[in-house]
């Protein structure tokens, strides 16, 4: 199969993925803080990952690890305890849709950090989707009084935490295996997020039911849509290129709004335009 096909169908099964992810973080935290659900999703994922790649790490050089160790903070490490903390305020839907800015915010990370060139189509999509990601938080704030929207600009900073870490990649790491990238990230954040768990004192409540179904969903989340997803995403940065591989989270919203309407949640009409309007702006900026 070709490198065209095989993106395309990498992109299809990291939607499906990662776009499942925020419904697994919604149940983790019915028993689990937002502290406790971070730390746990890194810790499940180290685990895994140093079980099934152990061996993989010979292949980084000494001076990559300091690029290993950079996109494990801003590719997993702060986004993981970002989303789970905002999740607590917003829902999964508009959560989902707010990272789809990512696109958006590989282009202007890379043109002014890593001297990418850029289009007027391009700056017109970044205007585009400002505006719908304003639309978006005022209209939730006014429909939802009762729920702290500023909690939306810990999703915004994750997203750039994504575009940096996607930049960094197609830059310094682009000769490592996608299972060295990753196995190299999670070996690095294993003893900080451990510790992090055990600090809040998890232990001492592993009998409740609660918290034992709220660690099975954070186990999945870990294992499959941190541990395996990461693998092919770094693959997919590899063989395409940093904004087509973020425009994963073009359909990311569409499976995060199956979920969350199955789920329960409501997505008004002005959040469907505002959310519209987010992604004609990011396939605009998302232009060659």
């Amino acid at each position: 199969m070709s490198n065209q096909h095989v993106k395309w169908l990498f992109l299809i099964v990291l939607a499906l993925i990662w776009g499942s992810s925020f419904i697994l973080i919604k149940r983790g935290l019915i028993g689990l803080t937002p502290l406790q659900l971070g730390a746990a999703r890194i810790t499940f994922s180290s685990v895994f990952l140093l079980i099934i790649g152990f061996g993989s790490l010979r292949d980084i050089r000494h001076y990559q690890w300091m690029y290993i160790a950079l996109t494990s903070l801003f590719g997993t490490f702060i986004p993981a305890f970002l989303f789970a903390i905002a999740q607590t305020q917003i829902s999964s839907s508009v959560s989902s849709i707010l990272n789809s800015l990512t696109p958006l915010n590989t282009l202007l990370i890379g043109v002014v950090a890593f001297g990418l060139t850029f289009k007027r189509a391009q700056i017109i999509g970044v205007l585009i989707g400002l505006a719908g990601t304003l639309l978006l938080i005022i209209n939730g704030m006014l429909s939802h009084p009762n729920q702290n929207y500023s909690y939306t600009l810990l999703v915004l900073i994750a997203s750039l935490c994504y575009a940096t870490n996607v930049n960094l990649i197609k830059k310094h790491l682009s000769d490592v295996r996608p299972l060295s990238i990753t196995t190299g990230n999670f070996l690095v954040m294993l003893v900080p997020a451990a510790s992090i768990l055990f600090a809040t004192s998890i232990h001492d409540h592993l009998g409740e039911i609660k918290i034992q179904n709220a660690l099975f969903f954070v186990m999945i989340l870990g294992v499959v849509g941190t541990g395996l997803a990461n693998i092919l995403f770094y693959k997919l940065i590899q063989i395409s290129s940093p904004v087509f591989a973020t425009s994963v989270t073009y359909l990311i919203p569409v499976v995060a709004t199956i979920w969350g309407l199955y789920d329960g949640e409501f997505l008004s009409a002005v959040q469907g335009i505002g959310a519209l309007i987010i992604l004609t702006g990011v396939y605009l900026s998302s232009k060659k």
